[in-house]
């Protein structure tokens, strides 16, 4: 039996909707549940073994699909991060003039960097009618290194953001027991505790 097989629909609808912007409250609420139970409704499905099951799921088919893997990824941003002017221009030793490669001549993804190219060309007419380049300018732009680097270094670990936090805690409770005591509270199971008869 696979775990599409026991949700509800609108629990099979939370978790194709989940995948749209991994936000458990907005996929209820695009799954067709009230607003106002949204976010523990979300947070309650996300508990669910057999929720998660289904979003793996659907989340493997979609790489699948896609074939957008973690390390597609990781080599493009290698691609931009790790770029070198070298591989785009060539320096004419003669003149010292500089001159940029043709794609064919960029060796393998390296023109996957570029991030915009722009030329600008003047062609006047000679005496002899004929037309001629009097002003040839070619300039492109990489994208930014800086950001792929960073990226690269945010999935290596390499930087930690420092978070200063403050103030009193009493107590470290887990996702799972705040849930159990909010059903036992919405059941009217924990009548007693809070004081009810």
């Amino acid at each position: 039996m696979m775990a599409s097989d026991k949700l509800t629909p609108k629990q099979e609808m939370f978790c194709k909707e989940y995948l749209v912007d991994l936000n458990a409250t907005q996929a209820a609420i695009r799954a067709g549940y009230s607003e106002k139970t949204a976010a523990s409704v979300g947070c309650e499905n996300l508990i669910k073994p057999y929720i998660q099951e289904c979003i793996q799921s659907l989340m493997k088919s979609r790489v699948d699909r896609t074939e957008i893997t973690q390390n597609k990824v990781l080599m493009e941003l290698a691609i931009l991060a790790f770029s070198d002017l070298a591989d785009y221009l060539d320096i004419i030793e003669d003149t010292g003039a500089i001159r940029a490669k043709s794609f064919k001549e960029m060796e393998g993804n390296k023109s996957r960097a570029i991030e915009s190219i722009k030329e600008d060309r003047a062609i006047k007419e000679n005496a002899n009618g004929d037309s001629v380049t009097v002003y040839d300018k070619v300039s492109f732009k990489l994208h930014s290194k800086i950001r792929a680097l960073e990226l690269l270094g945010k999935h290596l670990g390499m930087f930690v953001d420092n978070v200063k936090l403050s103030g009193d805690v009493g107590l470290a409770v887990r996702a799972e027991d705040m849930l159990k005591v909010y059903l036992e509270l919405k059941s009217g199971a924990g009548k007693n505790a809070t004081g009810g008869q």
